[in-house]
């Protein structure tokens, strides 16, 4: 069916339609499409002009740089003469990048969600010149397939629509518009309390997948919060169950084919439930929480495997993901020599070739390689395998008749060499651009593995990539910058940006004690609040106050693949007004709470860095102030006694006696009169609102935190 205004298909060569506007973007997703037939506009005032001049509809399509249907939608579609003709005929046509603008995605999601029941990534959505929605959908084939309606069909019945039924759709779109604006009402319940991680745990716990862990059935995402909930949850019940679920899950995800087994670092989600076949992009966010995970799991548990794990991903990114600035990368796609997975894939005779026979017998075992392979998901590609393990070392080491400690070495130079040999592969595609609140969450990462593995490199890389975020990505006023590539910072920060590098700077500070760290903070949470702050309903709205506002100023709290902005600024408010002694920043933090305890209570499970940050606040939360000498044998040992154990609800200070203390007892005005006992570091212990006698002794102190002494782990 073809709009009578339209010339045939065929008629098109691309070069008549070609008048696209994506060519000077930064964004290296926007720049995929800039030599497409169709007639892109970046969002912005100039195509919902033209719109609103020309009465049509504008055809928006949201995705990002490693979306593997994006990509396979831009191929079959976006590439094509005749639909693009489509689309240049009757649609003023927008290009998004999701990670760009978070808030144009966030929007237009809630309302795909609302309209289908579903959502994803490539994210299609038809507007009406004042951006209200018309219709929403995710991937559309070209042509009409399997009881889903193509492109080549869709585009001419809604341009015929709009010219036929304009007023009932407007009217449409506007109660959808309406819904979406009453769906961001807050429920005021009563306080949130400690039944409710009772209800988060349970809800985890029917999710639980009890033969291959984690939660749900495929596609199965790593969701490292619900791991971080568990592990908190086990700390304050003691609840074995909960710390079994955290364990069997990191065990499974580290031995599956989701693991990079060869690179380090973790794959995007699995496409089965055994996390053996994964969607292969690798983005940052996933390394930053999966780190946090892995670390705080190893405090537990000293398993030397989950250290490896977590110092495996850090390496990765270090190596491949690592400006020139010191910031870290977006993500790796999926895709290499035009095929998903085949930088990662292995046939059987290729590893015999790098590795020899013997020890690609070795490999076999350990690896689960087969002449037949374990992936064939390709066309026209047979024997290609993911490597993934199924049996533990003890077991493999038994069979090859060698010790544990023998076998592991030789599993090491196996991986060793067959790294080399797949360096000299092309490469998957870097996405380049350097995204602020995904950099807080891995320089967060970088600094709880720093103190927790006593690696002073990880504080000098978290160092210099927070220098450069809070130099080169904040604007004329002071505030953050959302995003930077090539030498160009742009786009104002939203509520993630904010979150995110107020917690990595909190860590920064538990890492390090300087206080310089704490102060940006402070700072950049006193910005946070006056812009983004709801002054009616509490708790923080996506954009600031002088951003553009679509249909709905959002809130989100919903924590997804990436905690929610209030989640994490729930954390970071109860952790300040404990460092700082400031209750007024505490009373924020039990607005916030009351504000979206009403949503959370109905799901807990989906809420679960929400719940993390509610585990802190109803306590008890310990604060620890030391003073001593910074770099005597005593303060340190104090220092290193907490961080040798998983406290999630202790926060640290330290009062540095012999040097200037200025900038700390401005910040945190309570440890001025706190001095030492007898010329030897002292910690004072406080919960709640009521302090301990100080201490000298560190058996004493870890009493009073509930950790003897005798159970202290290095």
């Amino acid at each position: 069916m073809k709009p009578e205004n339209l010339l045939p298909r065929e008629a098109f060569t691309g070069e008549e339609i070609y008048n696209n506007r994506l060519i000077n973007e930064k964004s290296p997703y926007l720049l995929l499409h800039a030599h497409n037939p169709v007639d892109w506009y970046p969002w912005g005032d100039e195509a919902f002009a033209r719109a609103a001049k020309e009465g049509k509809l504008v055809f928006l399509s949201i995705g990002y740089t490693t979306c593997h249907w994006c990509h396979v939608m831009a191929h079959e579609s976006f590439e094509d003469t005749s639909v693009a003709g489509l689309l240049n005929g009757n649609f003023i046509n927008i290009k998004v990048d999701r990670e760009e603008r978070p808030d144009i995605d966030s929007v237009y999601m809630s309302v795909c969600q609302m309209m289908t029941g579903q959502g994803g990534w490539p994210l299609t959505v038809v507007l009406t010149p004042e951006k209200k929605p018309v219709f929403a959908g995710t991937y559309i084939p070209k042509e009409s397939r399997f009881g889903m309606t193509g492109l080549i069909d869709l585009l001419p019945k809604l341009s015929r629509s709009w010219k036929d039924r304009r007023k009932d759709i407007i009217a449409s779109s506007e109660e959808i518009a309406s819904a979406l604006v009453q769906g961001q009402e807050l429920d005021h319940a009563r306080d949130p309390d400690i039944s409710v991680l009772d209800q988060g745990f349970q809800e985890l716990t029917l999710r639980f997948d009890t033969i291959h862990g984690g939660f749900g059935h495929a596609p199965k995402f790593p969701t490292p919060h619900n791991i971080l909930f568990l592990l908190r949850f086990w700390k304050r019940t003691g609840n074995k169950r909960a710390l079994e679920m955290a364990e069997k899950t990191l065990d499974a995800m580290q031995l599956g084919g989701i693991c990079d087994q060869v690179g380090g670092g973790f794959h995007r989600y699995s496409t089965d439930a055994r996390w053996r076949v994964p969607h292969f992009e690798k983005m940052l966010y996933d390394q930053a929480l999966l780190v946090m995970a892995y670390t705080e799991a190893y405090q537990i548990t000293q398993k030397p495997e989950f250290r490896k794990t977590a110092e495996e991903i850090i390496s990765y990114v270090l190596r491949n993901l690592t400006s020139p600035e010191g910031a870290f990368f977006s993500a790796e796609d999926a895709d290499s020599d035009g095929r998903e997975g085949a930088f990662y894939l292995w046939t059987a005779e290729e590893t015999e070739r790098v590795l020899g026979r013997e020890d690609a017998i070795v490999l076999a075992h350990a690896f689960n390689v087969t002449h037949t392979g374990n992936y064939n998901h390709q066309k026209n590609e047979i024997g290609q395998n993911i490597l993934h393990r199924t049996q533990t070392i003890p077991r493999l080491a038994s069979s090859f008749g060698m010790s544990e400690i023998d076998f592991a070495s030789r599993l090491e130079s196996i991986k060793t060499r067959l790294f080399n040999a797949r360096e000299a592969r092309p490469r998957p595609a870097v996405d380049d651009k350097i995204l602020t609140d995904w950099n807080g969450l891995f320089i967060s990462a970088l600094a709880q593995a720093a103190r927790t593995f006593r690696n002073e490199k990880y504080l000098d890389v978290a160092r210099r990539a927070m220098q450069f975020i809070l130099s080169g990505m904040r604007d004329a006023a002071g505030g953050l910058l959302h995003r930077y590539r090539e030498g160009v910072p742009a786009i104002p920060a939203f509520g993630d940006d904010y979150a995110f590098i107020i917690k990595a700077l909190i860590e920064l500070y538990e890492s390090t004690f300087e206080p310089g760290f704490l102060s940006s903070a402070r700072e950049l949470n006193n910005w946070f609040l006056a812009h983004f702050w709801d002054k009616v309903q509490g708790g923080f709205f996506t954009v600031s106050d002088t951003a553009e506002i679509l249909l709905v100023r959002k809130k989100e709290i919903y924590d997804g693949a990436i905690p929610s902005c209030n989640s994490v600024a729930f954390e970071n408010l109860v952790r300040l007004a404990h460092l700082t002694g400031d209750a007024a920043t505490e009373e924020r933090a039990s607005v916030l709470s009351t504000g979206f305890s009403g949503i959370v209570r109905q799901t807990p499970f989906a809420h679960t860095w929400f719940l993390c940050a509610l585990d802190s606040a109803i306590g008890p939360l310990h604060d620890v102030v030391i003073v001593g000498k910074r770099d005597s044998s005593d303060t340190r040992e104090m220092i290193d006694a907490l961080e040798s154990h998983y406290l999630p609800n202790v926060l640290v200070l330290f009062r540095p006696i012999g040097e200037s203390d200025y900038l700390l007892t401005s910040l945190a005005p309570f440890t001025r009169t706190l001095c030492p006992i007898s010329e030897k570091a002292t910690a004072y212990f406080c919960t709640g609102h009521t302090c301990a006698i100080p201490t000298t002794e560190v058996h004493q102190m870890l009493e009073l935190l509930g950790c003897p002494d005798s159970e202290k782990k290095i």
